[in-house]
């Protein structure tokens, strides 16, 4: 690690601290859920449903005719309203996990940090959800970074890193590294551990290997390994020795559990059982109970109609002892190749 911590540099909260709110956009790109999208809408209510309860929810829509329609649909759905921002902003997708601002501090102060988005190096229309942050910074008027490193802006996804909010972080080789749908030309892993460690700040920084099988994210690790406390860390598992998703997540296991042993970090790995394979319309789609939400009061966890989902949810009440545990069908969501932590960007408090 080139930059040793100090008191003075930037750190990501861990998605359970304290939140101001959180920021989504609603759904309108219909090549995302070809043949299911008239389903998608409701569960995008449900979810602001939910948030809404406890917390403030910023939402993202193209235009004022969609705020009209919008406002119909999220009263029927018993959306409290009072809790509801509702932000002009044009997007080419929902993802905001991957497309919003990633909220850092500073002498406790937020800060967003605009890294840049090339849409995975998969999709050609992006110029939307790359200025995203334009849009937060001008409805809340929050310093602004853009983190640079050789003089170029970084691209960089949340949904590539998970952090505890204290010194450690969690990725995959496949995602940054890979030499398929590259972010940033030329970095290597020492780049990256310079990057985390002065933007995000971190000095721990675990390495896994590859993401599940249907992520067209190439490797996003927010659908396999997630912190939950700054000591305990979900982890995807597979016992379905056929599956595609069998050894690349034992293989994870066991380099997590030999990062925890040489660092003597005491971390607790739970294990958290993959649902059986999902396809839709004879496609594999990322389905994993990894892709979770943590707010202020409640988790919103995903389920898929699988009988693992009740085993999972009694792990997640285990865990969560201070929070409801929500369940949100997402059979028809995961076609979009997300899920709930996917579309979902904490602001702390």
């Amino acid at each position: 690690m080139r930059n040793s911590l100090n008191k003075n540099q930037y750190r990501m909260p861990a998605e359970w601290e304290k939140q101001k709110s959180t920021w989504l956009a609603w759904p309108h790109n219909k090549s995302d859920w070809p043949g299911l999208f008239e389903k998608i809408p409701s569960v995008f209510s449900k979810i602001i449903c939910e948030l809404s309860k406890n917390q403030r929810v910023n939402l993202l829509v193209r235009n004022r005719k969609e705020i009209i329609f919008l406002t119909t649909i999220l009263k029927k759905n018993k959306v409290n309203m009072k809790n509801l921002r509702i932000h002009i902003c044009k997007t080419n997708r929902v993802w905001l996990r991957d497309t919003a601002p990633i909220f850092i501090k500073k002498n406790n102060k937020n800060i967003i940090c605009n890294w840049s988005f090339n849409a995975w190096a998969k999709y050609n229309d992006f110029n939307y959800d790359n200025n995203i942050f334009k849009c937060v910074k001008r409805n809340n008027n929050f310093k602004l970074i853009t983190p640079k490193f050789n003089g170029k802006k970084i691209v960089l996804e949340g949904g590539a890193f998970d952090v505890n909010g204290k010194n450690t972080l969690i990725t995959t080789k496949q995602c940054l590294l890979g030499r398929k749908q590259i972010r940033n030309k030329n970095f290597g892993l020492r780049d990256y551990e310079y990057i985390f460690n002065k933007f995000l700040g971190v000095d721990k920084i675990i390495w896994l290997d590859k993401g599940i099988a249907g992520d067209d994210t190439n490797g996003h690790v927010d659908d396999i390994a997630r912190f939950v406390s700054s000591k305990i860390i979900f982890i995807a598992s597979e016992t379905n020795k056929k599956d595609t998703n069998y050894k690349i997540l034992k293989n994870n296991i066991k380099l997590i559990e030999k990062y925890n042993r040489n660092k003597k970090l005491n971390l607790k790995l739970v294990k958290i059982p993959m649902p059986k394979a999902k396809y839709v319309f004879g496609k594999r789609v990322p389905a994993s109970y990894l892709n979770f939400y943590i707010a202020n009061k409640i988790v919103l966890l995903p389920t898929f109609k699988d009988k693992k989902d009740k085993l999972v949810l009694n792990i997640f009440k285990r865990y969560f002892k201070s929070r409801k545990i929500v369940q949100v069908d997402c059979s028809n969501l995961i076609w979009g190749f997300g899920a709930i932590h996917c579309m979902t960007q904490q602001e702390p408090m």
